[in-house]
């Protein structure tokens, strides 16, 4: 049988094609891979507390940035139009509207709002200094810092669609919630290609937050009753049922977030404290931007010291306003409002907690009123840090 002979110059030739053939389809293959490896180009971050925990202020800090997208909870719409469900039922509803803000599609609004609409309609819009200025308002620059007076004013009647093309233009969106009392509720997003999130959670002492509550009874009697499910039935919170509730949150997210947390949860936590925020502010907020892909500027380091070296702990009317006041009097103004008897009943309620968080508790009034004992511990006994975490200790 006759034997076809291929001369070697051939073979390499044929050889050499196929390997650079090969090489080009891998290079292909690995430049896809590693697009679609790359995280979103914007950045998401939630600010996840509970009522007045020192949310709004926090929001604040990062709205009033001009790199900052911000909306206050959001949510909000999805509790009122379903106030007869439970916040467990709503956790869901929640996310899902959480998500679509994050990713700017504010058509997820649909289905809570009026169909004819403004900026307006939103829940606390105001608050948002990206829709103060430009392009959702063109009353201000995004390197304002804006007032909500003066942004209701000017920018109320702006169409709500200013909403989602402003969302679009910037490179971080925040938002600030307080209706999700599980962290697992979250693990959908934070496993999302689409979205690129972190977390920062604010703790505040029971104590101070129980102060601030009972500023404030009858705004959060609706969500009181959402929180213990009473089927649409306001709820006071007498009895501390609800504080019981959020503490008990606080509780489950800090654990689940430090005590063998999924690798997808890596340097994408981050626990504050409001009492180490408002006495030592700049260091604080310094490290919440660097967790967040942020840098401070000088007119931002002026208007924090502004807000937080103000006269006096703020007035009742001032509970869900952002003004200059002395923070650390704030956050130690329940140590002389609380009777101790109240004060008893909050850490029976929410000892675990108290403990968890690095907070002293008070065995006497006379521990509660003398304002040179600290009950904040240092945070070097409660800091978590990937790196160093040991859940013995």
């Amino acid at each position: 049988m006759a034997r076809i002979r291929i001369p070697s110059t051939v073979v390499i030739i044929f050889v050499t094609v196929q390997t650079g053939f090969l090489l080009f389809m891998y290079a292909r293959y690995s430049s896809f891979m590693l697009q679609s490896e790359e995280k979103p180009s914007q950045v998401h971050i939630l600010i996840l507390s509970s009522w007045r925990s020192g949310s709004s202020f926090v929001g604040q800090l990062f709205s009033q940035h001009p790199s900052v997208f911000y909306l206050m909870e959001p949510a909000w719409h999805v509790w009122v139009t379903m106030y007869q469900n439970s916040a467990k039922v709503l956790h869901m509803a929640v996310r899902d509207l959480v998500r679509s803000v994050f990713l700017c599609d504010m058509s997820v609004f649909d289905a809570y709002m009026p169909w004819k609409r403004n900026l307006s309609d939103l829940f606390q819009w105001a608050a948002s200094r990206a829709l103060c200025s430009a392009p959702a308002c063109d009353s201000f620059q995004r390197t304002d810092i804006t007032s909500e007076l003066a942004c209701k004013t000017l920018c109320g009647r702006y169409p709500f669609s200013k909403v989602e093309e402003a969302c679009k233009t910037y490179s971080h969106v925040v938002i600030k919630e307080v209706r999700f009392f599980d962290l697992k509720v979250l693990y959908p997003l934070l496993t999302d290609p689409s979205l690129n999130l972190k977390i920062i959670h604010l703790v505040r002492d029971p104590r101070a937050v129980v102060k601030s509550r009972e500023q404030s009874v009858k705004a959060l009697a609706r969500d009181n009753g959402i929180v213990l499910s009473t089927n649409g039935t306001k709820v006071e919170d007498s009895k501390y049922k609800v504080m019981q509730e959020v503490c008990r949150s606080h509780v489950q997210i800090y654990e689940t977030a430090t005590l063998k947390p999924p690798n997808f949860l890596k340097d994408r936590y981050l626990m504050v404290r409001f009492e180490d925020l408002v006495r030592d502010p700049l260091s604080e907020i310094s490290e919440m931007y660097k967790f967040a892909d942020l840098s401070l500027t000088p007119r931002l380091k002026s208007w924090i010291y502004n807000i937080t070296h103000g006269q006096g702990p703020g007035k009742k009317k001032e509970a869900f306003k952002i003004t200059s006041r002395d923070a650390v009097s704030v956050s130690q103004a329940w140590r002389n409002v609380l009777s101790f008897q109240k004060v008893k009943k909050i850490q029976e309620v929410c000892k675990g907690a108290i403990n968890i968080l690095g907070y002293q508790l008070v065995d006497s009034e006379k521990e509660q009123r003398d304002l040179t004992l600290d009950l904040v511990l240092p945070r070097r006994q409660n800091q978590f840090n990937w790196s160093s975490f040991n859940p013995k200790h």
